[in-house]
């Protein structure tokens, strides 16, 4: 109320005095000021319980909306594949390769041709002389 006092001087206050006592009468001023006193609380009174529904109304939205719930159960869900990569890591840290087990040698066998190859050209010669055998006898 008295915020816009703060830029009024005190001889501008008493100018407004004189003004409203010219103006209204001696008689009416106290009706005034009773008046305007009722209009100031009930502007009051209204103004606090319209503060205090909206609080109440924003509470209720609250109740209604369960935000901590929700809250928690996205922490929940994004928390369970963290812990399942978190433990595959502590899986993979603790793994231990296999005992190498003893090694079998195995011999490489070379192969030798025998000693008598006999080459294609070779086959179909001893195949001709076995057709002019034949047609001999």
């Amino acid at each position: 109320m008295l915020l816009f006092l703060n830029d009024v001087s005190g001889s501008e206050i008493l100018l407004i005095l004189v003004f409203i006592l010219m103006f209204f009468g001696s008689k009416s001023i106290p009706g005034l000021a009773r008046t305007l006193g009722r209009t100031m609380r009930q502007i009051k009174d209204a103004s606090s319980e319209l503060q205090q529904e909206i609080k109440k109304s924003g509470m209720d939205i609250k109740k209604d909306l369960n935000l901590k719930g929700i809250v928690e159960e996205t922490a929940r869900d994004i928390q369970r594949p963290l812990d399942q990569y978190s433990s595959d890591i502590d899986e993979a840290m603790r793994y231990e390769s296999p005992k190498k087990t003893p090694s079998i040698d195995v011999k490489e066998e070379k192969f030798e041709p025998s000693a008598k190859t006999e080459s294609p050209s070779d086959l179909s010669e001893k195949a001709n002389q076995g057709d002019s055998e034949e047609g001999s006898k």
